[in-house]
């Protein structure tokens, strides 16, 4: 993933941050077999300290080529919008000289993958994440060998994704004048389609935060 040096995190805790505000799903990206493309998977995970939890199922594809090679990629994406291109025109300039760009926030993960199949440790993964996706516990117990979820465990495999690396990419003209970029803010605003407002949020958020950019 390039990064602008205006794209980039402005500190770990920015892209933390909005991991932790409910961005959590993504792609696990794995190299393929020798001959084939690699493999992409959409997944919810959890975070766990310095690792990513995730389980898919046995019959995945995914499994062979993990074994073969552990070291993968998860990508989380969202808060993206389209830009149309006279929004971006230069000042003084036709607006239909503007150049359309997509805003987005990527976190991109270099993990290395550990493959978890004994059924203990697959309960206390389940558990783990059904601790952060649904807090209020209504839910059954999530044992090995009790139902409901004991008799379901040997259909999936668990994952847990050391992290080794993290590239973490705001991509919202930041390097523009401070008067386009609030502009901007507000079209997607008015706008109003799919992610226009949280695209909107994130771009007035890292405009409090840089103001005027300094190379």
């Amino acid at each position: 993933m390039f990064i602008q040096p205006w794209d980039a995190a402005l500190d770990a805790a920015e892209w933390q941050t909005w991991i932790a505000e409910g961005h959590d799903f993504g792609i696990l990206s794995v190299n393929g077999l020798p001959g084939q493309a690699p493999i992409a998977v959409p997944t919810h995970f959890t975070v766990d300290d310095d690792s990513l939890l995730i389980h898919l199922a046995r019959p995945n594809p995914v499994w062979e080529a993990i074994e073969a090679g552990p070291d993968v990629t998860f990508t989380v994406t969202s808060d993206y919008a389209f830009v149309p291109g006279p929004w971006r025109a230069q000042p003084g300039t036709p607006p239909a000289d503007g150049v359309p760009t997509s805003y987005y926030t990527a976190v991109q993960f270099t993990c290395r993958a550990t493959i978890i199949d004994e059924p203990d440790a697959k309960a206390e993964l389940l558990r783990r994440q059904l601790a952060h996706f649904q807090p209020e516990g209504d839910h059954a117990p999530v044992e090995a060998g009790r139902p409901p979820y004991g008799r379901m465990l040997p259909g999936i495999r668990g994952l847990r994704l050391h992290i080794t690396d993290v590239r973490a990419k705001f991509k919202y003209d930041d390097h523009k004048p401070v008067e386009q970029r609030t502009a901007t803010a507000r079209r997607l605003t008015e706008r109003g389609t799919a992610l226009d407002a949280p695209t909107a949020a994130q771009q007035l958020r890292r405009l409090d935060r840089i103001g005027p950019w300094k190379a």
